[in-house]
């Protein structure tokens, strides 16, 4: 099957109980044995069921096996937020005395879960400018267990050259763990280059409506399954059954929408890269894009997100963020309707100034997350915008 026929039945759940077209909500937190014996062989491993589902639930199967499909991996755990997925993936692979390369550039929780938490259980940590390879390979270490990158990264898009990590962190021993929430696999599957796991913030395309929080990790069955027994379930970021059937209806229409999210952000890239406003677009898409050749060859389009500096800085970032009408004042990313942000200010605050400028993340630098409005209406508003921008800088 192709990508958008998977994305609607891979995985498909059929209730043969009442012949229900859609999945049903598997609204409960245990699941009843058919006798004591059957219940010891489901505690024992022996047979496959349910028990509890903290344990699983067949929303959270269902929409596993969908993303492990869309992905081409082996198998999938769904959470309840990316930071758990992230965290247990994390745990799951570290223990004290060993040592992660990290890029540099990285969504501000995840950021700070490496660079505080983990030295807390005794990993060691190195952050690098993870674009440029050799910088990974003069960081590996003996101890080095995991390469861990955001290929397009938040919020400045830079790529990373995932074939190329791959292998240098293979060389070494270690894994290559990379976040691919920005273009989800209809865009860009990291396993094909060589990647050992998946990460996601469900929370962003894969659901794609802003109502739900998930996260996901994809790859090896032998590796996810001692991620769910027994980090998930002892750690328990476990996604509710609802949370998992909402991911999985997202899941549905994925493909239809990043088309509409790529072919939209396109022309609001080439809009922004012409204003006179704006000093700089970050966007892979455009051929200006320092990294534009690597991104046509990992990526089948270039995404629904930019970033780009304005002219007046805080300021004339501040003043287009309360000007604009359409475009919604919000972090996160992915849904439908557009967003735009501050990631200084909000979603990469977390992370130490001195550090947020060495990896490009500056005051004046504004996030867009590109919705599927007729693009007409988005650029109309943040010309709006800028013109009141006009106003402030001289």
């Amino acid at each position: 099957m192709k990508f958008n026929t998977k994305s609607i039945h891979a995985g498909k759940v059929h209730d043969k109980q009442t012949g229900s077209h859609a999945t049903p909500i598997y609204q409960t937190s245990t699941f009843i044995f058919e006798n004591a014996e059957q219940g010891a062989r489901r505690f024992a491993g022996e047979e496959e069921g349910y028990i509890y589902t903290r344990l699983g639930n067949p929303n959270m199967s269902e929409v596993e096996k969908k993303m492990a499909a869309l992905d081409g991996g082996e198998a999938g755990m769904v959470t309840a937020s990316a930071m758990a997925a992230i965290s247990t993936t994390l745990y799951s692979q570290l223990q004290a005395g060993d040592h992660i390369i990290a890029s540099d550039t990285l969504y501000g929780c995840t950021f700070s879960f490496i660079s505080n938490l983990l030295p807390r259980a005794g990993v060691e940590v190195t952050f690098v400018k993870a674009a440029d390879p050799e910088n990974i390979k003069k960081a590996m270490k003996p101890n080095t267990k995991i390469v861990y990158v955001e290929t397009p990264a938040n919020p400045t898009m830079t790529i990373i050259d995932i074939q190329a990590a791959a292998e240098i962190a293979h060389a070494g021993g270690a894994k290559l763990v990379v976040d691919n929430t920005f273009v989800t696999p209809y865009l860009q599957r990291p396993l094909e280059w060589g990647a050992d796991f998946v990460v996601y913030s469900a929370t962003k395309y894969l659901g794609g409506h802003g109502d739900l929080l998930a996260g996901f990790v994809i790859g090896p069955k032998a590796e996810i399954d001692r991620m769910k027994v027994p980090f998930l379930k002892d750690i328990g970021g476990i996604i509710s059954p609802f949370d998992a059937w909402l991911l999985n209806r997202g899941l549905k229409t994925l493909g239809v929408r990043m088309d509409r999210h790529c072919e939209n952000t396109m022309k609001v890239a080439e809009y922004l890269e012409a204003h006179p406003l704006i000093e700089k677009v970050n966007y892979p898409g455009l051929p200006s894009f320092p990294q534009y050749e690597l991104a046509k060859k990992q990526m089948d389009n270039f995404g629904g997100m930019l970033s780009f500096e304005l002219k007046g800085g805080v300021e004339a970032g501040r003043v287009l963020m309360n000007s604009v009408k359409l475009i919604a004042l919000a972090v996160s990313l992915g849904c439908v309707d557009s967003l735009i942000q501050h990631p200084a200010s909000m979603t990469h605050s977390p992370v130490p100034r001195e550090e947020r400028l060495k990896a490009g993340i500056t005051d004046g630098l504004v996030r867009l997350s590109v919705g599927i409005e007729d693009v007409e209406d988005i650029i109309a508003d943040l010309d709006q915008g800028l013109n009141e921008v006009k106003k402030v800088v001289k």
